[in-house]
């Protein structure tokens, strides 16, 4: 098979679809575990391992993110070339060691770098869900799946910071570690016993610096998957300061840090329902009538958030997690299906494009992310702004993307 040949997905789940999706939900959702159960702990780590300032809390969650993000670009061609079980069953077997290591840290560097190698490792969670719904579905089916396992995966960010509570009330953080490591152990038997290898034999590819640096440069070389995959990343980064801002915003804006899993569920509840209209329209309206209509619904929210936040001088909160729960949709939407049109070409190297696709998304993205938190003022401010900024670039990346035909079906 030549480095350019297709390979046609049948559109077919190996298991029930209904428990195909599920597990890929929550594959992907040990990423977002990791991150959000993070969140109402953030002070009281800081304070027992001597970083309580919030530039240093904020580590906590940066380095998941950038290992998550490192770890990436090796494990796509081990699964392209070792098939997809394996490479997932030996990084969550790795996560489950890390996060039990962190819960058992006395240093705060012992934290961080447990962190760090936790994100190394479930990486491949990431890596292979997204390779194997590419093995199974191509098209407007596989933006019709990535909708719909979006959907579900919304149920960690929507009870992550409710549980990361509710352990605190019970014992120590480092039960969240715990906790976390039960939760994946759990997922990877579901996964090692259930799901059968999808790379069939014949469509495995040789592990060589050679064929990675080619498989690299299809992915970025090509029009819809660079373009999407820059949007993507834009938009990430926006997520990612909503993420490690909204603790001190809810804590030192609104006064309301109790309030803090509530207005999470509220913000990924809207981005679940958003995925499941959009599963349910997608194979009629196209993957890009549906993102970029997305777009203009964050510009449209972080605009009116800015505006009401700059001219006003205040934001009640009521008004802010409307506005949240609008952008967060359509951050949900655009990118789930931008997602589906990066690897539209890319079937046959999938593990390869998944892999460069998401390192450029989660490390870029963590540092946008970073360096919006830098900047929090006590205001709201800046995560509107980042959300107007992300968004206005994304649309316009599309449309270069597109050749400035938006909203044609795709």
């Amino acid at each position: 098979m030549s480095a350019e040949s297709p390979v046609r997905a049948e559109n077919t789940a190996p298991i029930p679809f209904i428990e195909f999706v599920a597990l890929v939900a929550a594959l992907m959702s040990l990423g977002a575990l990791g991150i959000d159960s993070m969140l109402p702990a953030l002070p009281d780590m800081g304070q027992r391992l001597g970083a309580p300032d919030i530039a240093d809390r904020s580590l906590i969650i940066t380095v998941f993110v950038m290992g998550f993000g490192i770890g990436q670009p090796f494990q796509g061609p081990l699964t392209d070339r070792f098939g997809r079980k394996r490479v997932l069953g030996i990084g969550l077997a790795g996560y489950v060691a890390m996060s039990l290591l962190a819960g058992l840290a006395s240093s705060f560097p012992l934290l961080l770098a447990a962190r760090f190698l936790g994100g190394l490792c479930v990486a491949s969670a990431r890596v292979v869900t997204v390779a194997i719904v590419r093995d199974c579905f191509s098209g407007r089916a596989m933006a019709q799946v990535t909708s719909l396992a979006f959907m579900v995966f919304m149920a960690a960010p929507v009870i992550a910071p409710s549980i990361g509570q509710a352990i605190l009330l019970a014992g120590s953080w480092r039960l969240i570690f715990e906790a976390i490591a039960a939760a994946s152990a759990l997922i990877l038997c579901w996964f090692w016993f259930r799901m059968p290898e999808t790379l069939a034999p014949e469509n495995r590819r040789p592990l060589s610096m050679g064929e990675v640096m080619r498989g690299w440069r299809r992915t970025v070389t090509d029009r819809s998957s660079l373009g999407y995959t820059i949007a993507a990343t834009i938009l990430q980064g926006a997520l990612f300061s909503y993420i490690t801002s909204i603790q001190p915003i809810m804590s030192d804006v609104f006064h309301r840090p109790d309030l803090l899993g509530a207005v999470f569920a509220m913000a990924a509840g809207g981005m679940a329902v958003a995925n499941l209209l959009s599963a349910r329209i997608v194979m009629r309206l196209g993957m890009r009538r549906i993102s970029q209509a997305a777009i203009l619904v964050i510009i449209v929210a972080a605009g009116a958030g800015l505006a009401l936040s700059s001219v006003s001088g205040h934001e009640s909160l009521a008004l802010f997690v409307a506005l949240q729960v609008l952008v967060m949709a359509g951050f949900g939407v655009a990118t789930s299906n931008m997602s589906a049109m990066a690897m539209e070409n890319m079937g046959d190297i999938a593990g390869t494009a998944s892999s460069l696709q998401g390192f450029l998304a989660i490390t870029a993205g963590s540092v946008i992310g970073t360096a919006v938190t830098s900047q929090f003022d006590g205001t709201t401010r800046p995560i509107h702004i980042a959300f107007l900024v992300a968004a206005l670039l994304a649309i316009g990346i599309a449309a270069i993307v597109e050749r400035g035909r938006l909203f044609h079906p795709s």
